[in-house]
Order: C-alpha cells, then sequence, then structure tokens
C-alpha cells in the first residue's frame, strides 16, 4: 500500500514538473515579444546623434568620469556610444577630449586585464598554444615577467608541436632566472625550473640536431629535480648521442672500411667507442630507474644488446647497472687525438679492440650494431609545478 503511494506520488511530482517549463516557456516568450517590440526603437532613438543625445552621453560620460569614486566603466561606456553613434568630427573637442584621454587609456588598460585573465584560463585548462600566443602579448609590455617566460617556456612539454617556440621562451626564462629573476609560484627551487626548461631545448633539438639536444639533457639530469629520476630522459640522451656524435663518426669512418688496420683507423674507432661508452652509461641508468617490468626489461634488452657488441660479453653488466646511480653521469667525451694507453672505456672491453677482425677494419667497427632506443612510456609532463 505504501508503495502505490509513493508511485502516485511521484507520478503527480512529475507532472507538475512537466507543466511548468511549458508554461515558464509560454510566458518568457511573450515577454521577449514585449520586450523586443518597445525596445527596437529605444535602441534606434538612443544611437541617433544630435545635440541633445551628445549633451547626455557626454554629460554620463563627465559625471563618472569626475565622481567619487569614478565610475570608470559607465564613463566609458557613455563615451564609447558618442564616439561610435557620431562621425569624426575633428572640430568636436568632447570627442577628442573623451577618446584621447580617456577611452584609449581605458581599453589599453582593460585590454592588458582581459588578455591576463584569458592567459591565466589557458595555464589552467592546459592549452599550450593559447599560452605561447596570449603570453607573448603579455611579455611585449612585461618583459620581465619571468612566470611568463617559464610558462611558455614549458609549453612544448604539453605540444610537441609547439617545442621550437618553446624552446625559445625556454632560453629567455633560464637567462631571467639565473640572473635572480623568481621561479615561485610555479617551482618551489630554482633546480627543478632550470631542469625542466632544458629539457623543453633539449626535446626540440632531438630530431634535428641531436648532438645539440646533448649539453642540456646533461644539465636536466643534474639539477635536483624529478627528472634526475625520469628514465626517459636517459633513453633521449642516448638516443642524442647516438644519432648526433656517434652517427656523424660512424660516416666518417667509412673510408677505413675494408682497409688495413692503421694509427689513423684505431683513432677513429676510438673516438666511436668513446660514444658508445656514453650510450651505454645512459641505457644503463635508464635501466636502472625504470619502475614498470615491461619497459625495464625492454630497455635492458638495449642495453645487453649494445653492452655486448662493444665488449664482446655481457660479463659486468649486471654490476654496471647496479653501481651506476652512484656514480656522476659523464660528460659528453673529449676526441681523442692521440689513441690512449690504457682502454677509454668507462666499461672495460673483454675481448681486445672492438670492432676488429684480423688487421682488416670491419663494418662492424666502423658503426656497430646502432643503439636501440626502446620508446618507453611518455614521461610525465613537467609543466606541472612544484
Amino acid at each position: 500500500m505504501g508503495q502505490i503511494a509513493l508511485d502516485s506520488c511521484k507520478k503527480e511530482s512529475n507532472r507538475r514538473l512537466e507543466a511548468k517549463p511549458m508554461k515558464r516557456t509560454i510566458i518568457l516568450t511573450a515577454v521577449a515579444v514585449m520586450l523586443a517590440a518597445f525596445a527596437a526603437p529605444a535602441l534606434a532613438q538612443t544611437k541617433e546623434c544630435n545635440d541633445e543625445n551628445k549633451a547626455a552621453w557626454y554629460d554620463t560620460f563627465l559625471k563618472n568620469y569626475k565622481g567619487d569614486p569614478p565610475q570608470q566603466k559607465i564613463a566609458y561606456d557613455a563615451a564609447k556610444l558618442y564616439l561610435t553613434s557620431c562621425p569624426e568630427d575633428p572640430a568636436d573637442q568632447y570627442a577628442a577630449f573623451m577618446k584621447n584621454k580617456f577611452v584609449t587609456i581605458y581599453e589599453a588598460m582593460t585590454a592588458g586585464v582581459t588578455i591576463k585573465k584569458q592567459f591565466e584560463d589557458a595555464f589552467k585548462q592546459k592549452n599550450y598554444a593559447d599560452q605561447i600566443r596570449l603570453g607573448k602579448q603579455i611579455v611585449v609590455s612585461e618583459p620581465d615577467n619571468s612566470a611568463v617566460y617559464i610558462i611558455m617556456g614549458l609549453a612544448g612539454l604539453g605540444d610537441a608541436s609547439l617545442l621550437n617556440d618553446s624552446a625559445e621562451f625556454a632560453k629567455k626564462a633560464i637567462a631571467m632566472i639565473e640572473t635572480g629573476k623568481p621561479v615561485a609560484p610555479l617551482f618551489d627551487s630554482k633546480d627543478k625550473a632550470l631542469a625542466a626548461l632544458n629539457y623543453v631545448i633539449a626535446k626540440a633539438n632531438l630530431k634535428t640536431a641531436p648532438g645539440d639536444a646533448i649539453p642540456y639533457l646533461l644539465k636536466a639530469a643534474r639539477y635536483e629535480s624529478d627528472l634526475k629520476k625520469n628514465p626517459q630522459v636517459y633513453l633521449d640522451l642516448a638516443a642524442a648521442y647516438n644519432d648526433g656524435p656517434r652517427a656523424k663518426q660512424s660516416e666518417a669512418y667509412k673510408i677505413y672500411l675494408d682497409k688495413p688496420e692503421s694509427p689513423e683507423s684505431k683513432l677513429a674507432l676510438a673516438n666511436i667507442n668513446q660514444i658508445i661508452d656514453r650510450q651505454i652509461d645512459a641505457l644503463a641508468r635508464a635501466t636502472a630507474l625504470a619502475t614498470n617490468a615491461a619497459d625495464k626489461k625492454s630497455v635492458m634488452d638495449a642495453l645487453t644488446e649494445i653492452y655486448k657488441d662493444r665488449n664482446k660479453s655481457d660479463a659486468g653488466l649486471n654490476e654496471l647497472v647496479a653501481n651506476v646511480l652512484s656514480k656522476p653521469l659523464p660528460d659528453i667525451p673529449t676526441p681523442l687525438t692521440s689513441l690512449p694507453t690504457t682502454p677509454a672505456s668507462s666499461t672495460p672491453a673483454t675481448s681486445g679492440t672492438p670492432g676488429m677482425t684480423g688487421g682488416t677494419q670491419t663494418a662492424g667497427g666502423a658503426k656497430p650494431a646502432a643503439s636501440p632506443t626502446p620508446s618507453n612510456k611518455k614521461p610525465r609532463s613537467n609543466h606541472s609545478r612544484g
């Protein structure tokens, strides 16, 4: 019985809810028609440029322009109505005063506020293209606004299509931070800001100039920030070494292929091996830092391949991975001008000179199998703050 009564109440309630919107719609429609009928002639009258309206508009402007306190929005609306309703007249001193002494200044001021609000919204909504578009407008009048430059500099981490533009702003932001400009509230430390900005510049160079990306990747990895423990940074570093200096030196080495071994060919190969050792170090760090089992295996497989090609054995590989994070990240190697008396490798060779068979240079010696750089999961964007 109670359920039947409940159902009956629900039906009655639904009927009323359905009836109310219809009734309300009819009322609103009628009111809209009435307002339109009365508003049309009034609107036309207020926009007519005659002496009476001009006097009223100017009086409204003046009272609010000089009011206590001034009502700038009301003054602006009255002045704007005067200026847009009446044709331009050089002899109209009232119009000239309102335009030059108030309207132009007010519009410039409010435009800046509007752009900043739009920029803030773009930041909150992660609209990276608008961050750059609006940020460019803000820094024209605020060239020392480091926060805007930082945000534009980091936009490329959120949208790779913006990396080239973003990298230029990142460089500017880095220069500002290094001269003492604040990083708060976007970051809680200078190191975190500089790491992220350097990473943007590195990412912008990875495809077009991988060798140029290496110094920025090293900086990003050395600052105290989350990037220092991000395996993707080291995968990028291994790829930059492979596609940059290693590719260049391997191409130059081709002149020694299928020719008797010589001091020059040995020196060229020793320089290639220096680069390979940096790749091995970077991949070892990526392996050590990977937390997902599948990712760790993928990177370890790539590391094992290049390590064995370089050292002719996997002896010492597990020890390298276990201890690599306790060692400083190595610098870009200085090109050798003479053969070292001891192996230059940071990973000891276990069976003679890599790539050498007999007394003839081989293709393997010129360019050992290209370092695989498995695509790890996309790193968390450091566009996040703190």
